[in-house]
């Protein structure tokens, strides 16, 4: 029996819209890589002199476009404050009814134009001329009204947009926002931004718990189970049912960390004697431990490839803390 046309037609409205999905990204593919061809060639110069402005500005880099490029500059000015260079977005709309005083003398403007004729930005490209403020334009018309007022031209390629009738800011947009994230972990990298930075200015989500630090988390004090070099099982088993947490640390006289006897273990040396057997016997020894300054993202990885549910965190071989996997999930963090 013949299926029914409907559904020959479904499956060809499907087939042209993933046909269509592929052009759109090979077109904009191809943005990219002349993108790349560009900054190996002439684009290179203003790039890196566009880095020196920026890293010598006392202030912020002020972004600012209209339309597409209005909204692709809000995420650059996003991705530069997030990753060490200060940054915010003004309307060009906006500037000329007022919002120009949130521009200083010590900031460094970014103008993002594809045409580099973009009239609303006028206001703010004289206010930079007048006040001497930094100005960068990233246009695709290298011999445009915004090219010839701005001091470093970012002269993007030319592209062909994925629309079919090269109308729609597509490819265009794509470009910009990638020579923008380009610039700002090409400034991250210059500044030495670390992770921990990044954790400073990222505390909430998923992404703020990984960036914590095992210092954030831990347990400590009269939290943390331990036992003595000697103890009897039967005290070492009170101890793990105490605390919570699947273990015991084992501490030698000097009170460093020497081994850890976790729930497998005991599963491991079950027999009839075990309750009267001493910790020496059958703890793990030189177990797995983390520094209090240990990302958690780091943490959470290690005891992923450790298969543990709990480590110590140390410092000069002593325990001065443990986290457990239940702590990062609580923390939103797994």
């Amino acid at each position: 029996m013949a299926e029914p046309k409907t559904a020959d037609s479904s499956r060809q409205r499907a087939q042209a819209g993933i046909d269509c999905a592929l052009r759109t990204l090979d077109a904009e593919g191809s943005g990219i890589e002349a993108l790349k061809e560009a900054l190996r060639d002439g684009l290179g110069a203003p790039f890196a002199a566009a880095m020196d402005m920026i890293r010598a500005s006392p202030g912020r880099v002020i972004v600012t476009g209209m339309g597409k490029s209005g909204h692709v500059g809000h995420k650059i000015a996003s991705t530069f404050a997030s990753t060490g260079t200060p940054a915010l977005f003004v309307h060009p709309a906006e500037a000329s009814h007022g919002d120009l005083g949130m521009i200083t003398q010590s900031d460094v403007i970014l103008a993002l134009s594809w045409s580099g004729e973009t009239a609303e930005l006028k206001s703010v490209t004289d206010y930079s001329r007048r006040h001497k403020i930094g100005l960068i334009a990233m246009t695709a018309n290298a011999d445009s009204t915004l090219a010839r007022t701005a001091d470093v031209v970012l002269a993007l390629p030319q592209a062909r947009e994925a629309c079919p009738h090269n109308l729609a800011p597509t490819t265009s947009a794509l470009m910009q926002l990638a020579l923008g994230d380009a610039l700002a972990i090409a400034l991250l990298e210059s500044h030495g931004f670390t992770a921990i930075d990044f954790g400073m200015l990222h505390p909430g989500g998923k992404l703020g718990a990984l960036l914590k630090q095992v210092a954030d988390l831990m347990r400590t004090g009269d939290a943390m189970p331990l036992a003595a070099l000697g103890t009897r099982m039967s005290e070492a088993i009170l101890e793990i049912s105490a605390k919570g947490l699947g273990c015991v640390g084992i501490v030698d006289a000097q009170g460093a960390l020497v081994g850890i006897i976790t729930d497998g273990d005991l599963r491991r040396h079950m027999r009839n004697d075990m309750l009267n057997a001493l910790v020496d016997d059958i703890m793990t020894r030189k177990p797995k431990t983390v520094r209090p300054d240990h990302l958690i993202s780091e943490t959470l990885e290690l005891l992923n490839s450790t298969k543990v549910t709990a480590l110590f965190a140390v410092e000069a071989g002593k325990p001065v803390g443990v986290i457990h996997i239940h702590d990062l999930l609580r923390a939103g963090a797994a």
